[in-house]
């Protein structure tokens, strides 16, 4: 069993920056991805962005790349997510999740197995 655990979430303005932090503990050596996920009010659950641990590489969504920037600490067991140039279109509950190798496809929910509680972002315009 594994612990993932979001912090940082919060209210900003339209433009502000905000950074989300994922704290991952338990067994994690099974995940072979690792990323973010978002749900907006009566929406479904969409990606956002994930890392693949052993190649490094990193995914996002089309609606926050160029804005939104994951990072990992490995050493800490930490999972990043920096927000930039924030709209009321981010606002959202905000989940770190993770996934076991697999072919479903890296932007597909479906993929992650572990799932933090997620964290509140709201943005005001």
């Amino acid at each position: 069993q594994a612990q993932l655990v979001e912090s940082g979430g919060g209210l900003v303005q339209t433009g502000d920056s905000l950074e989300l932090s994922c704290a991952a503990s338990g067994n994690t050596f099974r995940f072979w991805n690792m990323g973010w996920c978002r749900q907006a009010p009566g929406k479904e659950r969409e990606f956002v962005g994930s890392t693949v641990y052993n190649t490094g590489a990193i995914y996002y969504a089309d609606s926050v790349k160029g804005r939104f920037t994951i990072s990992r600490d490995g050493a800490e067991g930490r999972l990043y997510l920096h927000m930039g140039s924030l709209t009321p279109e981010d606002t959202a509950v905000y989940y770190c999740a993770a996934g076991p190798l697999s072919t479903t496809p890296i932007e597909a929910t479906r993929a992650y197995s572990d799932w933090g509680k997620g964290t509140q972002v709201t943005v005001s315009s």
